[in-house]
């Protein structure tokens, strides 16, 4: 099967390219790098390279072609990222989005699937167990621009039968991840015995999900799920922040303290 991941030199992408590689497709993956790139050299040699950019057309369409699945996954990403450039954000996203569709559409995908966020359900989120059936209210740029490109992936099934999936992810972590999102940067202050910077009270919750048990539900969903639908991914036991500041220095035996 071949398969194309935009965003796939990225945190959860470069997981899915080798996934994927391990159940035998054929991998094509189109990320501009302006993230990094987390791509391993055997990786590289693997698959189907092409830099670009997913709000280029000719640059996905060409990359989509005789392709069975599409794993949108290129996004701009990062809070701090994303309020200094909100233009950008929706910009990626919407232009991102209708140029993977009518690549799609044009060169027969059978499928799309879609990385959307918890972020949709605004404050909800992190306040209540949500399911997919909750009331949304997003609030960033980042979060409004997932959204909308749900209800446009909805609407392309019921007009073109384009099947789809969006996924919501929630908290992922693991390996390769940017040092700024919070389990990594506990570690890397843990095991050089800095202060753990823990943010407020310490006692807010979230439900990390690992980025293991991530991949293994996205391709379980795209083997597996028909139609147009969106799913949560989530870990259903949640943590306060100072809880996991605790468990990351048992684990690394670090005398840090956490401030």
């Amino acid at each position: 099967m071949r398969t194309l991941v935009t965003g796939g030199a990225g945190f959860i992408g470069n997981h899915l390219v080798n996934k994927l590689l391990e159940i035998g497709h054929e991998v094509v993956v189109v990320d501009n790098f302006r993230r990094g790139n987390k791509l391993d050299k055997e990786t590289l040699y693997s698959i189907e390279l092409i830099e670009g950019d997913v709000r280029d057309e000719n640059t996905v369409m060409r990359a989509s072609e005789r392709c069975d699945l599409i794993f949108h996954f290129a996004a701009v990403l990062g809070v701090d990222i994303v309020a200094d450039n909100p233009v950008e954000t929706m910009d990626t996203e919407v232009f991102g989005m209708r140029n993977v569709a009518k690549a799609a559409i044009k060169n027969g995908a059978e499928k799309v699937i879609y990385a959307s966020t918890s972020g949709v359900y605004g404050k909800s989120a992190i306040e209540e167990a949500v399911r997919e059936d909750f009331n949304v209210s997003p609030k960033s740029s980042y979060a409004i621009a997932k959204r909308y490109n749900e209800i446009y992936l909805a609407s392309l099934f019921e007009e073109k039968n384009l099947q789809s999936i969006s996924l919501r992810f929630f908290n992922v972590y693991g390996p390769k991840q940017d040092v700024r999102m919070v389990i990594p940067r506990f570690f890397s202050q843990a095991m050089t015995n800095k202060p753990i910077t823990v943010y407020g009270s310490g006692e807010q919750t979230r439900d990390f999900t690992y980025i293991d048990d991530v991949i293994e539900a996205t391709i379980k969903l795209a083997e597996n799920a028909a139609g147009s639908n969106i799913y949560n991914i989530s870990n259903e036991y949640e943590y306060c922040i100072k809880d996991v500041a605790e468990i990351v220095l048992k684990i690394t035996d670090s005398e840090s303290e956490i401030t």
